[in-house]
């Protein structure tokens, strides 16, 4: 059913460049989809794109407790710029508490399953809750972003969530993202103009050098294919819509 689901989703929007895909998402999906921003370049397009095409979804973000300055700056400036709610989620402090009490603020670095449990707390927990009652969300996923996500389409089958998950800039490039964020004088995290690439918490992202992957600069001790904080991940990989069938 769910790979049926998509199929028909994918049907009906093959055709369509990007503004018509946003104003689908608009008129057939607004009251059952949510937007996940973490603030970084691509999502500040979509935000863009939401706002002029499909309004009425609504927009959600994942405080971690950890965020950089100029991250919790870039979100000021776009909900004035856009005069939009974005709704906030944080971890639950029963779990923050007793981790950080336990294992110390910088567990994460001594081992992959130990980085693992601080992303879900901090983010795959309150990302269910954001989810909760809805079919459908929006990510800003390209696949020139890591190895893990180039098989990815702009409408998949989440696994992991049980629901319709839209890639709408899958396939876009990064001189594509900027040239919009450019053209439309978009808000951006100004992290981006010192390097930095993909954006989340502090301790675990840093700035890349020149020929470095995309996603170098998040959780750089560990294997390129294990570079996913978890929020899209079912048993230790992205999972395609057409493996859910």
């Amino acid at each position: 059913m769910p790979a049926k689901i998509v199929d028909e989703i994918i049907n009906e929007t093959r055709t369509l460049d990007d503004e018509a895909f946003f104003r689908y998402l608009g008129e057939k999906w607004q009251h059952d989809t949510v937007f996940a921003t973490s603030f970084g370049v691509e999502d500040q397009v979509i935000t863009h794109m939401l706002r002029q095409y499909a309004p009425g979804i609504g927009v959600f973000t994942l405080d971690t407790g950890r965020l950089f300055p100029e991250t919790y700056e870039v979100w000021e400036e776009t909900r004035r710029r856009y005069e939009l709610e974005i709704t906030a989620y944080f971890p639950d402090r029963s779990q923050t508490e007793p981790l950080l009490s336990r294992v110390g603020p910088l567990s994460f670095y001594r081992s992959r399953e130990a980085r693992k449990q601080c992303c879900h707390i901090r983010k795959v927990l309150p990302l269910q809750r954001a989810l909760a009652g809805k079919k459908a969300w929006i990510t800003g996923m390209r696949r020139e972003q890591a190895p893990s996500r180039t098989g990815l389409e702009r409408v998949e089958w989440d696994e992991a969530h049980q629901m319709i998950k839209f890639n709408p800039l899958i396939h876009w490039t990064t001189q594509e993202v900027w040239d919009f964020v450019k053209k439309h004088d978009i808000p951006y995290n100004k992290l981006h103009d010192r390097g930095f690439v993909s954006i989340g918490c502090a301790p675990c992202t840093r700035a890349i050098e020149p020929g470095q992957s995309l996603r170098d600069g998040r959780w750089w001790w560990e294997e390129p294919e294990q570079r996913e904080c978890g929020i899209h991940i079912v048993d230790g990989k992205l999972v395609r819509t057409r493996d859910a069938k």
